[in-house]
């Protein structure tokens, strides 16, 4: 069995995929920071023992540092201790628990919410719940994993479909013949940056009497009027409720997003009609048999929740950060493409695996650090730098990373 393993992995190394995992911790501990310093809070981290400026994390906003959520826990864990004990169904479902969805589903606009303990667990759960043999699910190309496993335990009928391809969808639908239909999707991509259209997808799904899912991981806290997500980004639902356009019409919709990214802590919900949600509580496995996030992690992310309402300059700083990157990279003449996103994934396409591989050691000799993505998370041919934006990041370091990538061209 050994000798199987090691050529297994012999052949991973070979094709330049195999991964390593590296001990990140913050440069400074974050009790030690006084709260003007945002330019060491949540950007400089000592990896494997170096401190090195991170464009690799999806904390988009800056919050998993940020002094109000580290109260909060400290509070919680004294008020709840450390531990919710069981599952949510049994005991593990606190007071902090309920406000917290009560929040989430005012802020996105919809009914009602209900609270994973994490975005993995949300989808690969909800999906099979949802729907089963007999049924048929839609999924865009460039789907999360989470997705594309929630869709195989399901065992509902799969159609894949070219990313982004409205034409391709609707004849799909058209063509299905199954008792229910779902179509699932990424509200933003998380290895591109470029947003679904969600407007036009709830129309198919009106037309065709499907559901639709999206799962708005990298969307929720960065896109919106008030970071309340990719509903908002398009005009459909938020804190202000639903537009009236699409008034009695978001019933065929199952929202999910993760709170593990811009929120700055962990975790995932699924939002929607209070019924479906109701549903999903009762048949997802992944919420029934699993133990429940403590509360302390509730707690925290109702101040992340906070934060997002009462610090929207962090929405804002980090637009400005997008576009400084887009022009320095511009300037840079640099040989790999930047992809447009108007998020806070920069994916940088180099080609190769071994060429992006090479490219991120050059960086990290500058003391940068961003993550070189390689198959199968991509495509073939399209390995990447997926460079992450962070409200945290400054504009000089957003130049010091542009500065690098110049340098580092071979």
């Amino acid at each position: 069995m050994t000798a199987l393993f090691e050529q297994e992995l012999a052949r991973l190394r070979a094709a330049h995929l195999a991964r390593k995992r590296r001990q990140v911790a913050p440069l400074i501990a974050p009790a030690e920071l006084a709260l003007t310093d945002e330019a060491l809070r949540g950007t400089t981290y000592l990896i494997d023992g170096q401190p090195r400026l991170s464009f690799g994390s999806n904390d988009y906003l800056g919050l998993s540092q940020h002094p109000a959520l580290i109260a909060a826990a400290q509070q919680a864990a004294a008020r709840y201790g450390v531990g919710a004990t069981a599952s949510p169904l049994v005991c593990g479902h606190s007071p902090a628990h309920e406000a917290l969805e009560q929040e989430l589903a005012a802020m996105v606009g919809l009914p009602r919410a209900l609270y994973f303990y994490a975005g993995y667990a949300a989808n690969v759960g909800a999906i099979p719940a949802l729907i089963g043999k007999g049924d048929a699910v839609f999924s865009d190309a460039l789907n999360h994993a989470c997705l594309i496993d929630g869709i195989r335990l399901s065992r509902a009928e799969s159609h894949v479909l070219p990313h982004a391809d409205l034409a391709a969808l609707e004849a799909a639908l058209q063509a299905s013949t199954a008792r229910r239909k779902l179509v699932v999707t990424d509200a933003v991509f998380s290895m591109d940056g470029n947003v679904a259209d969600v407007p036009a997808l709830l129309v198919l799904c009106e037309r065709y009497d499907a559901w639709l899912m999206i799962d708005d991981a990298h969307g929720f806290g960065v896109l919106g009027e008030r970071g309340e997500g990719t509903l908002s980004y398009h005009g459909i639902a938020g804190a202000q409720g639903v537009a009236p356009a699409w008034q009695g019409r978001l019933d065929r919709l199952i929202y999910m997003a993760t709170l593990g990214k811009a929120a700055g802590v962990a975790g995932a919900f699924i939002a929607g009609e209070p019924s479906m949600v109701e549903w999903v509580m009762q048949k997802a496995r992944t919420y029934m048999f699993a133990t429940a996030a403590p509360a302390i992690v509730a707690e925290s992310l109702r101040a992340a929740l906070k934060v997002m309402h009462d610090e929207p300059q962090r929405r804002q700083h980090l637009r400005a950060l997008q576009a400084r990157l887009q022009a320095g990279v511009s300037a840079a003449n640099l040989p790999w493409t930047l992809l447009p996103s108007d998020t806070a994934i920069q994916p940088l396409i180099i080609g190769s695996n071994e060429d992006a591989l090479a490219v991120m050691a050059r960086l990290d000799d500058q003391g940068v650090w961003v993550p070189a993505i390689r198959p199968p998370t991509v495509p073939e041919g399209t390995a990447r730098l997926r460079i992450s934006l962070s409200a945290a990041h400054t504009i000089e370091q957003v130049d010091q990373l542009c500065k690098a990538l110049a340098q580092a061209v071979a």
